[in-house]
This record gives structure tokens, C-alpha cells and sequence, in this order.
């Protein structure tokens, strides 16, 4: 068996120099190689608020050379058993949200005609529609797990039907997602009307509002989350906004009152064991956040989700 790609080792070269890829490892077109594609989508002509997000991609790699191969709280060794490249950056539109759509949908197309995960660096959350139009022409409607503080799913800003905050309306309307098996972790804030939550809980939407999370545990949420969901093909959505600012000031919409980095890590390792089909982590504005502690802790975030995809051996 060919050996699989390993991040460079902060042993033989400083962390501070090196590639500007996904924790340092190698960077690879090779699609038919590998289990696991690391991407990033460096936009942010989908948000309605503060922008920067076309940033992310690049300081969340940078971030990234902080982390080790060995989860050693959870025993997860995702490198040992997957074989995971950082594919490097989609060609977007920065001047057309719409022709961006369009470029990732088809790219994820092209992604997806091989066995690799795409787990994609925003980004606005606009991205994630394109995603799912791919997504669910492979592997028909998913189970979704959208941690956020907002729900995105407004009919439409300014006109306009496809942006941040109208992703999940139209992956609804377009069948890309089983309406039962979508969970939305860490809602809050305020709205533009009393139906803004209540209206998606009428389509089969399940959503765990922040308030109720905190202070909580958030492994059991996610225990039972995956019994629910069970073998169905699974796409895991994270904004990085549903953690409270003290902990990720660096977004485009932040909303206080939201979950702890010790909550996201409870309820994503427990999340082990989906039939993950794909991922994405949204909305790291580093403009906002001088100290590089958001894309630190989204870094981190990336890869407790690639310690939980299918296949990652446990020691």
C-alpha cells in the first residue's frame, strides 16, 4: 500500500515557513489518489454585512501550520489511514456572485466524479448552495448539519435569491436536502420577523437555538443527532459565527450570545460515525480579527471534522 501524504512536520522545517497549504500537506491535482480534497473559495460578494471573507482560505491555511497529525484527545489519526490533499483555490468570479455559483457548482461536479471528500475553506456561505447542487446530483438529497447562528434561509436580499442568508431556503425548495434530517446548531440573534426560525420548522427543520445550549454538554446533541440521521449521506455545514465573538470576533455577522470552542468540539466529535459526504467552515473574516484567533480556531475546527470522516483510524 502507497504511503498517504503527511503534513509536514514542524520537526524538520519551522512552522513559520513551509507550504501555504492545509496543514502544510502536499498540494496535489491528483483527484483519483485521494480519499480527501482540501479546497478553499476565497469570496465574499455573497454577504450582506462586513466583508473579507475572500481572505479566509489563505489565513485559515496559515493558522493550520500550528496543528499536529495525532488527535491525542480523541486518539483520531486521520493521515494514517486517508489519503488528504489541499487542491489548492476555485476560480471564482469576483465580480459576478452569480457566474461564482455557476464556477463552483460545476468544479465540485468534476470534484465529484471521484471517491475524494471535498472539504471546502470559505468563503461566504453562499458557497454551500453551489456545494449542495453537486453534492446532491452524486449522492441524491442529504442529511444536513448546519451549525450557525443564523439559519439562512430568507427568500431573498435585496432582490437578489441567491446570497449568505438564503442558502438553505433554496437547497430546500430545489430538494437538495432531506427537510427531516437537517439540524441547525447554535441559532440566535435578532430578525426581521417572529417567523424567521419558525417558518423552516414547519419544512421538517430541526433547530437548537443557543440560549437552550448553554452551559450544556453539546456530546449528547450530537450523539443524538447521528442516531437520527443514521447511514443517510450527510453534509456538515459550520459558520464559524455560531461560536460568540470572544471566540471568533473575526466573521462578517457576528451575534453574541453564542456556543463556546469547547461546545463545537463536544458536539463534533460526537458527530462520528455520519456517512460525511463533505464539509465546508464559512465566513472567516480576517480583516476582522487582527490576532489570527478566528482562523486559528477555524483551522482547528477543519480538523476535528477531518477526524470524524469516514475510514479514520482510532489508535
Amino acid at each position: 500500500m502507497a504511503p498517504k501524504n503527511q503534513p509536514l512536520s514542524g520537526n524538520d522545517l519551522a512552522r513559520f515557513s513551509g507550504p501555504n497549504t492545509f496543514m502544510r500537506l502536499p498540494f496535489s491535482n491528483a483527484l483519483q489518489k485521494l480519499d480527501v480534497a482540501v479546497l478553499g473559495v476565497p469570496m465574499d460578494i455573497g454577504t450582506s454585512w462586513r466583508s473579507g471573507t475572500r481572505f479566509g482560505p489563505k489565513q485559515v491555511r496559515a493558522e493550520s501550520a500550528m496543528i499536529r497529525p495525532y488527535n491525542l484527545q480523541t486518539g483520531a489519526a486521520p493521515f494514517d489511514s486517508l489519503h488528504v490533499a489541499d487542491i489548492g483555490d476555485l476560480a471564482i468570479n469576483t465580480f459576478s456572485l452569480s457566474d461564482s455559483l455557476r464556477i463552483i457548482a460545476e468544479s465540485y461536479e468534476t470534484i465529484l466524479t471521484y471517491d475524494a471528500v471535498p472539504v471546502a475553506i470559505g468563503g461566504d456561505h453562499s458557497i454551500t448552495l453551489p456545494i449542495l447542487r453537486a453534492i446532491a446530483k452524486r449522492h441524491g438529497p442529504v442529511a444536513l448539519v448546519h451549525v450557525d447562528a443564523h439559519a439562512d434561509v430568507n427568500d431573498e436580499m435585496f432582490g437578489e435569491k441567491e446570497t449568505h442568508g438564503t442558502v438553505f431556503r433554496r437547497a430546500y425548495e430545489e430538494g437538495l436536502i432531506q427537510p427531516s434530517k437537517v439540524y441547525q446548531v447554535g441559532l440566535r440573534g435578532t430578525g426581521y420577523s417572529a417567523e424567521d426560525f419558525t417558518e423552516a420548522q414547519g419544512w421538517g427543520f430541526q433547530q437548537f437555538l443557543a440560549p437552550e445550549l448553554w452551559g450544556r454538554d453539546l456530546s449528547q446533541l450530537g450523539a443524538e443527532i447521528r442516531r437520527d440521521i443514521g447511514d443517510v449521506p450527510t453534509y456538515l455545514s459550520y459558520d464559524i459565527d455560531s461560536l460568540d465573538p470572544a471566540f471568533a470576533p473575526g466573521t462578517g455577522t457576528p451575534e453574541i450570545g453564542g456556543l463556546t470552542t469547547p461546545q463545537a468540539m463536544q458536539l463534533i466529535r460526537a458527530l462520528r460515525g455520519l456517512n460525511l459526504v463533505g464539509c465546508d467552515l464559512v465566513e472567516v473574516s480576517p480583516p476582522y480579527d487582527t490576532s489570527g484567533n478566528t482562523a486559528l480556531t477555524a483551522a482547528n475546527i477543519l480538523y476535528e471534522l477531518l477526524c470524524i470522516l469516514p475510514g479514520v483510524t482510532y489508535r
